[in-house]
């Protein structure tokens, strides 16, 4: 019998979750970003469970209801209908405590919106069943013991949720084999899952007509990045820019450019319900440049409206995520980011465009070299903003660009034309020694059109997301700066 004492442990926490930001440091409050999503308190980590029903957007996520380290893991739970707003709500999947001692703790997964009642869990008719399908970890003490794929199942849009009474649902005898991703392929009425062997880079392919009975279908694996494990899998259909076709983009968790550091990448190819085969490909493709954007997932159960996918990644980095300077708090997400494909130099590459809320204090402006001689300064009231800059690389060999400046701190963004290299330096921005890995510089190539750079940056307190050349590269950075407003500089 599986004992769900910590979700009762947790009642006087959901009745008080409106009453909760004086648990929080005062650090925290003011690196709280405005426009990204964050928990009123605790721990957060990957997003899980990304899923659209009945007008909702919901946003499930590693979490420790009990403190601001990893620890307890549960799925923790808001919504939106516009993916701006959103309301926290109570944990939905706790941890489990068995009765033999072991614990599951509810690592990550996704969720489907399973209208034709495939499972069986559902009322004939229903249309509004969730299944969420999960990796259960299970220790005993200090001692991992196995992972297996279990699930879980709501009727009332994600508010309560039942563990399914004979999980789990596929276990193939590892102790590391996690992260399942389902989604539904209507031709041949079942789902499929992608899962991956992390130790060995491997992601596989599960075929299911009721979600509780799985039959492997492939492998892919062993190629791109295999520095880190792989973690996080999600394969999603991405439509081409300028066309009626649509390509299959695996994207894998995994390592980073620099050594010890994880990151994402993704494989872009085709898939026919079975097996994935991906394209010629020169080195690795990374879906984000900077050093804190990991474990994004795409959206299930998008309306027909939505042509493009929509992804949201956790902002933060294992090397020193239990570390950063947000005692109380730590963890965001990512701006929701929509996927759209284009080819270079014969190859498809990813196109990111975030979704942009009206509510964010946004600046446009078109830049010359005149303004870059003459030291043009933006005065910001608040830490949180946008900029979209186009600039004329007429007479501009180099620029700089520094956000968040304060006497001697800054992050500062430069670009050299000649190596079309964009470079962010975060050494000076403000805490960085709380881990002596934190303060960085990170670059990513980004290509002028027509002889115009075009930046999309936005500022969220302790968030940095730049998109260049339309959002074919991403850098993903977080900051934590002393003072609560800061001035723009744009110099040379």
């Amino acid at each position: 019998m599986k004992i769900n004492i910590i979700y009762l442990l947790l009642l006087p926490m959901f009745f008080s979750c409106k009453n909760t930001k004086e648990a929080v440091s005062e650090n925290a409050v003011n690196y709280r970003p405005a426009y990204h999503y964050s928990p009123e308190k605790n721990w957060v980590n990957d997003p899980n469970g990304l899923v659209y029903l009945d007008g909702e957007y919901h946003l499930f996520y590693q979490y420790n209801p009990f403190g601001d380290k990893w620890g307890h893991m549960s799925w923790g739970h808001a919504v939106s209908t516009d993916l701006q707003n959103w309301e926290e709500l109570p944990v939905a999947l706790p941890e489990i405590i068995n009765d033999d001692g072991t614990k599951e703790g509810i690592f990550s997964g996704s969720a489907v919106v399973d209208s034709l009642n495939t499972s069986g869990f559902f009322e004939p008719g229903f249309k509004h069943g969730l299944v969420a399908i999960f990796t259960a970890n299970i220790t005993k003490g200090e001692e991992q013991l196995s992972q297996n794929q279990s699930i879980a199942y709501s009727s009332d849009k994600g508010r309560t949720w039942k563990y399914y009474d004979q999980n789990p649902v596929l276990d193939i005898g590892l102790k590391d084999f996690r992260d399942p991703n389902v989604m539904w392929w209507p031709s041949e009425q079942k789902w499929i899952m992608t899962v991956v062997k992390p130790l060995e880079y491997i992601a596989q392919f599960y075929e299911s007509k009721d979600l509780k009975n799985w039959t492997l279908m492939s492998e892919f694996g062993k190629m791109g990045d295999t520095t880190k494990i792989w973690e996080c899998p999600a394969l999603v259909k991405v439509p081409v820019e300028k066309s009626e076709e649509g390509k299959w983009v695996l994207i894998i968790s995994s390592g980073y450019k620099t050594e010890g550091f994880v990151g994402m990448q993704y494989f872009v190819g085709d898939f026919d319900g079975h097996s994935f085969t991906p394209q010629k490909a020169t080195g690795v493709l990374s879906l984000d440049h900077g050093k804190d954007f990991y474990a994004a997932i795409p959206f299930n159960g998008l309306p027909n409206e939505h042509k493009k996918p929509l992804i949201i990644g956790w902002i933060n980095n294992w090397t020193y995520a239990g570390d950063i300077p947000l005692q109380g708090s730590r963890g965001t997400f990512s701006m929701a980011r929509q996927l759209s494909l284009t080819e270079v130099e014969g190859s498809y590459v990813l196109v990111q465009t975030p979704v942009v809320s009206d509510a964010i204090l946004q600046e446009n402006l078109n830049l010359t070299a005149a303004d870059f001689s003459n030291n043009k300064v933006l005065e910001m009231p608040t830490n949180s903003y946008g900029l979209n800059l186009a600039i004329d690389l007429k007479n501009l060999d180099s620029f700089k660009i520094s956000l968040l400046k304060n006497e001697n701190e800054e992050c500062l963004l430069s670009y050299h034309k000649e190596s079309e290299q964009l470079t962010f330096d975060r050494t000076k921005s403000g805490k960085v020694d709380f881990q002596a890995d934190f303060p960085s510089i990170e670059q990513m190539t980004v290509t002028p059109n027509n002889g115009k750079l075009t930046l999309s940056i936005f500022v969220d307190n302790s968030v940095i997301e730049i998109y260049g050349d339309g959002g074919k590269k991403v850098m993903t950075e977080l900051v934590f700066p002393t003072k609560s407003s800061g001035k723009i500089l744009f110099s040379k």
